[in-house]
Parts: C-alpha cells; structure tokens; sequence
C-alpha cells in the first residue's frame, strides 16, 4: 500500500439514488438527502460517472461544493467513459437510472481512458480533487484493467491527484486476485459480504486482513430482501431471489424480530464484524431516508442475535486478525 492511509468512517452514503436509481428524485430531494447525511455525521460519499450517465456526480459535487473539503472523502470510480448520444433518438437510460440516454457508456481501462475519466468526473463534480478512484465492474475487461487501468491509478496516486485507489464489483474472487497481484488502497465488494451471501469471506477477506487492504461493504440489502421487516420479493432482483435466498431472508427476519432488532439495523452492522471491512456504503433516495438508515446503523445489537445467527449457520463467528 503507498500513501498515507485513509481513515475511512464506518457509515458513507452511496451516490446511486442521487443518479435516479430505479426512480427519479428532484434536484432539491437530492441536495437534501446530502445535506442530511452531512447533518448525521456522515464524511464519506461515493459515487460513479455510471450512476445517472453522471446525475450523480453533478448532483453530488454541487452539494458539497460549499462543505470544507479536508473534512470529507470523496470516492468516484473508472472503467466507463460517457460519449453524447448524437442518434437524436429520444429515450431513456435502460440500466436501472431514469434519466434521458443523452450519453452512452463506453467501456474503457486504458491509461487515456482513466485519466479522461477523472478530468470528466471532476468537470461534472466542480471540484478540484477526489480522494478515492477504483477499477467500476472491470469484470469482462479485466485483462485491460489490471495491465493499463491499475498503473494508471497508480501514477496518478504517486503524483497525489488521489490519495486511495482499488476496484469496485460483485466479483469477490477476482478482487482477491487484484489484492494478490497489485498494491490497492482498498477494495469495494458488492452483495457478497451481507446476511444472505458471505461468499468474500472464502477468499477475498481473509487475504484483505492479511495485507492490510480495508474493504468496503456495498449493497448491503441483497437488492431489497433485507431492506424491511416484510417479506420483499418484488424488489429482489430475480436472480437474487430463489427459494433457498428467500428461506434465508425469512429465517434471518424472524431472528432479528425474536431479539426487537430492525432486520436491515443487523445487514447494515453484520459486514463490520469482520476486522478486514472498515466500512459500509448504503444508497439513500430521501434525506427522511438517510435520517432512518442512520438511526438504524447507529443501533445497538444484542450479542444473542448474531449467537442466534451463528447457531442456525447464517453467519460465521467473526473472524480474529
């Protein structure tokens, strides 16, 4: 690891949501939901030029853009390139943001493509630095990301542009082998570090503890199963949501409600036990939502409930450094 090392806080807000995340969301909902997360305490905040074809990331630097900067991280990401859309055909973005397809996302891990990449992402944040860059889903590009994407975020943390780099996806073994063979910051891993999925606990977290790389725990709901005390199906994603994830979801409920503890309170605390994640980043649409995952968080959780979870075999006894 090069650098000085990031004291990265337990809780940051995810930027998805701010790029209208299954739904859209005002300008003004946006920079309440900022606001509010600044107002909870909360100083990291991360985002991606994929999120909203940049919504996010304009949203996101605008409000922050009056907020002492040394007194928060900012994380964005690489690997998608944002090209107008010169068709003049008149639709909307069809992976997951509502938003006008005014762009299209162009694969790219090459050093011209990162570094084109954080001077656009600093254009739309209108702000002079980000602290945080990671590889964003190099899964079918990987061979690229990791021979030209990986020594281009190492030069430009060398010349301290940014102070932390790594990668970002749902791929747990392939992250391991990015912590294996090069010298990440951090490491962001995706659904599968949560109540319903403990796949980088095989490899992944154990190698992070080893080397000292902190990961970071998103999508931490497994897609919405574990978002509300009720069942929630049709906010799974479907191929998240088989019987045997189902039974899972509802035996962690009914632990959770045997012990008065929110079932989303125990997915946002349950990647923290592991000494290797040193935080979780969890999407907010609404400023009143950000208020209630904040409370949630901040929760304190019986020990007989993970006792419980560990006896059923739905988590592991926390790992020891």
């Amino acid at each position: 690891m090069s650098g000085d090392r990031l004291r990265l806080p337990e809780l940051g807000l995810g930027g998805g949501p701010l790029g209208n995340l299954f739904h859209a969301v005002t300008d003004p909902d946006a920079e309440a939901t900022v606001d509010a997360a600044w107002q909870a305490g909360i100083r990291l905040f991360d985002t991606a030029p994929h999120y909203g074809l940049g919504l996010a990331e304009r949203r996101l630097g605008a409000a922050l853009r009056h907020r002492p900067r040394d007194e928060y991280l900012l994380c964005t990401k690489v690997g998608r390139l944002l090209v107008p859309d010169l068709s003049g055909a008149c639709t909307r973005d069809g992976d997951l943001f509502d938003v006008p397809a005014t762009h299209r996302r162009v694969w790219d891990f090459s050093r011209d493509g990162v570094r084109r990449s954080v001077e656009d992402s600093l254009r739309r944040l209108g702000l002079d630095r980000v602290d945080i860059l990671l590889l964003h889903d190099p899964d079918e590009h990987w061979r690229q990301a990791v021979d030209e994407g990986y020594p281009a975020l190492a030069e430009l943390r060398d010349a301290g542009v940014v102070r932390a780099i790594g990668a970002g996806m749902s791929d747990a073994g392939l992250l391991a082998d990015f912590v294996r063979h090069t010298d990440p910051d951090l490491v962001m891993v995706a659904a599968r570090y949560t109540l319903l999925d403990r796949r980088a606990a095989e490899d992944l977290l154990p190698l992070c503890a080893e080397r000292g790389v902190p990961a970071v725990a998103v999508a931490l709901f497994h897609y919405g199963l574990l978002a509300t005390d009720r069942p929630a199906p049709g906010t799974a994603r479907p191929d998240r949501s088989s019987p045997e994830v189902q039974e899972r979801a509802r035996r962690v409920r009914d632990i959770c409600r045997r012990h008065g503890v929110p079932v989303a309170a125990a997915a946002m605390r349950f990647p923290l036990r592991h000494p290797a994640v040193a935080a979780v980043v969890v999407g907010c649409h609404t400023a009143a939502q950000v208020r209630h995952n904040r409370a949630l968080f901040d929760r304190a959780i019986p020990a007989g409930l993970w006792a419980d979870l560990e006896a059923g075999g739905l988590v592991d006894r926390p790992a020891t450094t």
